[in-house]
């Protein structure tokens, strides 16, 4: 029914992360530089981008082995009980795209400065959006995570 889709990236990700990424970003991670590279041809992009606090980050995670076709996740919060995979964060994802919300530190020419991140070293970099209070969402919940939830799964 569609076509294939074709992303190109934008830049590159650099993080202390070389084997091992944690599953959800870590805001006060310490254990190096979180930088975005963009690509030259992007100069001009970033204007004004510094008057944000935060930023949506989207990215491919090429390292990833690739879907395996099962459609349950086994988070490792839950203790062996399942969820369906898009009620999870699982990497193995029929397109392996990654996101990240990000506290925008300093922004030097191509180079965005972030809080910690989920994403390996050299990380193909797909986008970048502003976070604004338009994204706040105070009715959202944590699903599954909810201690009463938890109880219901099987």
């Amino acid at each position: 029914m569609f076509e294939t889709v074709l992303y190109r990236p934008i830049g590159v990700i650099r993080t202390p992360y070389v084997e091992c990424a944690p599953f959800q970003a870590i805001e006060n991670d310490d254990r190096g530089n979180f930088i975005l590279e963009l690509f030259p041809q992007f100069k001009g992009s970033l204007d004004k981008l510094e008057l944000f606090s935060h930023i949506f980050i989207i990215f491919h995670m090429d390292r990833v082995k690739g879907y395996s076709g099962s459609n349950v996740a086994h988070p490792p919060s839950l203790n062996g009980k399942t969820v369906g995979l898009f009620a999870s964060r699982s990497q193995n994802r029929p397109n392996s795209i990654g996101f990240d919300i990000a506290r925008i530190k300093k922004i030097e020419e191509l180079r965005i400065f972030t809080s910690g991140l989920s994403a390996l070293d050299k990380t193909p970099l797909l986008d970048i959006k502003p976070y604004t209070s338009f994204d706040l969402k105070p009715e959202a919940n944590n699903g599954w995570g909810k201690k009463e939830n938890i109880q219901t799964l099987e």
